[in-house]
């Protein structure tokens, strides 16, 4: 067995197909299948069931797909341990964020991130925000900009608060308030994110606390498309503060419960079961600075009272200070 076969079974597995995971492999399909034969020829076991021109995993594939994931990983960690002390300066780092936080933080960090470090490689994958730490746990991007949970394998350095806010027109009843009950809610059509983001399972939590029923009108995958609706209409859109809000077209402001927040902190985040690069600790560093700047919904922070400050990891270089 060679590591070229390993990565072979578990690309066709993810992709779940020879014919899919042709783009990603840069073989064809023909030897694809060929290296796949000879990985079952080796470990003795079936790997896929055919089944007319499709595949399906056995169990044995089941069990073996997830140790294969954790052996590339472990692969992956000891060559870039090896080029970090080689250099300790050149690499590829995979950062992976939201479509608001690519948009709305790394969008403007990283064109003087890539000036101060042009031997950094940034490769960005994006993701709905409840998926993000996932694609951290299973090792597909070295840092995560997410929000802080409970995951204990995580290192994390805070970036900034995260309200919850209710979007309105300006001539709504609503417009002229600095916060807002969620139970005040309850008579308004709402416009709602869908669950691929963190902060809809933030106000589902909230309104099920607060034995809230929400009347949702419409629930989309773009924030943007909410705010249209709730500066044309009188419905009330629901979205994170990391969202640019249109000065002067429409009123935001955070929801509580309680006067608590229901928001969370933002987080820079990375698995501290594998190794971490010298620049990424870089990266980290100089996106925390960044962000204690310009962190999009700052001025939202003095809205409302902010949710409570999680503990955060120290790096490395920070222990040698």
């Amino acid at each position: 067995m060679n590591l070229r076969q390993l990565q072979t079974f578990i690309v066709i597995a993810e992709s779940g197909g020879f014919a899919r995971a042709e783009g990603q492999l840069h073989v064809s399909q023909p030897a694809a299948s060929r290296q796949i034969f000879s990985l079952e020829a080796d470990l003795g076991v079936p790997l896929f069931d055919r089944i007319g021109r499709r595949i399906k995993l056995t169990s044995q594939g089941e069990d073996l797909l997830r140790r294969g994931r954790r052996v590339l990983e472990e692969v992956e960690s000891f060559v870039e341990h090896a080029s970090a002390l080689r250099s300790g300066e050149a690499g590829t780092l995979r950062v992976g964020g939201s479509t608001q936080n690519i948009e709305n933080v790394l969008a403007d960090f990283l064109p003087i991130y890539r000036q101060r470090h042009p031997s950094v490689d940034i490769d960005l994958v994006e993701d709905g925000g409840a998926r993000i730490p996932e694609r951290l746990e299973r090792g597909d991007v070295h840092l995560a900009l997410m929000t802080a949970g409970g995951d204990d394998d995580f290192g994390r350095r805070l970036l900034a608060p995260s309200h919850v806010l209710a979007v309105v027109s300006s001539k709504h009843r609503l417009a002229k308030r600095r916060s807002l009950e969620i139970s005040e809610l309850t008579n308004e059509s709402l416009l709602l994110l869908n669950r691929d983001y963190a902060s809809r399972g933030w106000f589902d939590t909230a309104a099920h606390v607060a034995r809230l029923k929400p009347r949702v009108i419409l629930e989309s995958s773009a924030p943007h498309t909410l705010l249209a609706l709730a500066r044309t209409g009188n419905d009330v859109a629901i979205v994170p503060s990391n969202v640019r809000i249109p000065a002067g077209v429409v009123r935001a402001f955070p929801l509580v419960h309680r006067r608590a927040s229901i928001g969370r902190w933002s987080i820079i985040a990375w698995d501290r079961r594998r190794y971490l690069s010298p620049y990424a600790e870089q990266f980290i560093e100089e996106l925390v600075v960044h962000c204690r700047r310009d962190y999009p919904g700052h001025e939202f922070f003095s809205y409302a009272p902010l949710p409570p400050r999680p503990k955060e990891t120290v790096l490395r270089r920070d222990q040698g200070r």
